[in-house]
């Protein structure tokens, strides 16, 4: 991803992450706690800022017992689309989950024009969640992220858990807290 964006491939990387991200379908997700934790690897260590400019880091993840992390870009429909949806759940989350959002198309903390436009999605959306500004190891992370929305679950010990769900699908995501909340 990192490529594309420095080769000028954003209209090109927003098509290809819109076509993917409207797929109707998500991703499978593991429905047990036991079968979430096969695999588990750690979320990169970073040290980044939110929108706002306060610092964050993966001491976010030891917050709650489960964090939805949102990964999206300003440029991608099916991700501005659910966001109303993230914002009224993130203000009725059962207790021991966080939602967070990640978002792939700021290039750092100085890109003052892509990170209005994150701030105005989100206020339109009433989605009041932290949002990341990726530093260089989210950067680095996000290489691998294939299409947005991506949403990925990291639990307190800042370990991803489960499998990613790719594409808009809020129902999958709160599925997943579920069960992993109540096993």
């Amino acid at each position: 991803m990192k490529a594309l964006l420095q080769a000028g491939g954003i209209l090109m990387l927003a098509a290809g992450f819109f076509l993917v991200g409207c797929n109707s379908g998500a991703t499978e997700q593991p429905v047990t706690k036991a079968a979430a934790q096969q695999g588990q690897k750690d979320f990169p260590s970073f040290k980044a800022r939110d929108l706002q400019g306060n610092e964050v880091t993966n001491e976010i993840f030891a917050q709650k017992k489960i964090t939805v992390l949102n990964i999206w870009g300003t440029f991608c429909p099916p991700c501005i689309g659910e966001m109303p949806d993230l914002g009224a759940w993130a203000r009725n989350m059962p207790e021991g989950a966080q939602i967070v959002g990640l978002i792939c198309d700021v290039r750092d903390a100085q890109d003052a024009e892509t990170i209005g436009t994150a701030k105005s999605i989100l206020s339109k959306a009433n989605a009041e969640f932290v949002n990341i500004v990726p530093d260089e190891a989210l950067m680095k992370y996000l290489e691998d992220v294939e299409a947005v929305p991506t949403t990925i679950f990291v639990n307190a010990e800042g370990k991803v858990v489960g499998s990613p769900v790719v594409g808009a699908n809020v129902d999958a995501y709160k599925a997943f807290v579920e069960k992993y909340l109540h096993e």
